[in-house]
């Protein structure tokens, strides 16, 4: 059954800090306008001030909508799911504040040696309201890690930029800001400020483990995948038993069409 709260009770605190994802959503004032809803990651970029505050780095993305739309009215709600242990979801409702990055509020609460590669604001959430729901349809996930390529594209955009003398490279971040991030696809102004600075400090991050990135494996020898033959069944093989029945296969056909040409098939 749903409760509601008029603040952060500390037992969805706790629970919220586990999370490895998020949801955030926002709408223009505009009744024809475009309502977003936008699903973040990458650990360590949620924080909890207390009960009635929280904010989060909002890193570089195709769209800036959510910026926009608080800037024009505020509004945002932010969902966390359960996809592991008892259901539960949880929606944050408050008002929300850009600071651009480079602003002193910005700075505070991500500094430089601290900031995310990619970070282009500081999204602050005062909260007036919190619900929380049964979640029974949400299915289970294991969490593997987080994705390292958002992190590594956008450090390779921001050492663009440092290496001209004025910080703003054609092929750089900040160039990408100015043309992706300016406004909404509703044409309401969202990166104002950002864009156009000539400083950008950038802690050069390459072990990306402190945001939970977990790097991709190649299945070991030893796994086994199912196969079903049609008429005989299926039956679990490993990854060598595979790769010897393609091999046995292979030869059987290439044996079939020396076979034919030289007419004693």
């Amino acid at each position: 059954m749903g409760k509601f709260y008029d603040d952060i009770p500390p037992h969805i605190i706790e629970w919220v800090e586990k999370q490895h994802m998020f949801t955030v959503a926002t709408a223009p004032l505009s009744a024809t306008g475009h309502v977003n809803v936008s699903t973040k990651g990458v650990g360590g970029t949620f924080h909890v001030v207390d009960s009635k505050t929280v904010w989060y780095e909002d890193l570089t993305g195709s769209g800036s909508e959510t910026i926009a739309h608080l800037r024009e009215n505020g509004r945002i709600t932010i969902l966390f799911s359960a996809f592991e242990g008892p259901p539960v979801i949880c929606r944050v409702f408050g008002t929300g504040k850009v600071h651009e990055f480079g602003s002193p509020e910005y700075s505070s609460y991500a500094p430089p040696a601290n900031r995310t590669p990619g970070s282009r604001s500081v999204i602050v959430v005062d909260v007036h309201k919190v619900g929380t729901s049964c979640g029974f349809g949400v299915p289970f996930y294991e969490f593997i890690g987080h994705r390292e390529t958002l992190l590594n594209t956008a450090s390779m955009f921001e050492k663009r930029d440092l290496a001209t003398p004025d910080n703003i490279a054609d092929n750089g971040l900040k160039a990408y800001w100015r043309r992706m991030n300016s406004e909404s696809i509703d044409g309401l102004p969202a990166l104002t400020e950002v864009p156009h600075q000539s400083h950008l400090p950038l802690d050069a991050v390459h072990d990306y483990s402190k945001f939970g990135v977990t790097k991709k494996t190649k299945k070991n020898s030893d796994d086994k995948v199912e196969v079903k033959v049609k008429g005989l069944g299926s039956a679990w093989i490993s990854g060598d038993e595979v790769k010897l029945a393609l091999a046995f296969l292979f030869g059987a056909i290439i044996s079939t069409f020396f076979a034919r040409i030289t007419g004693k098939a």
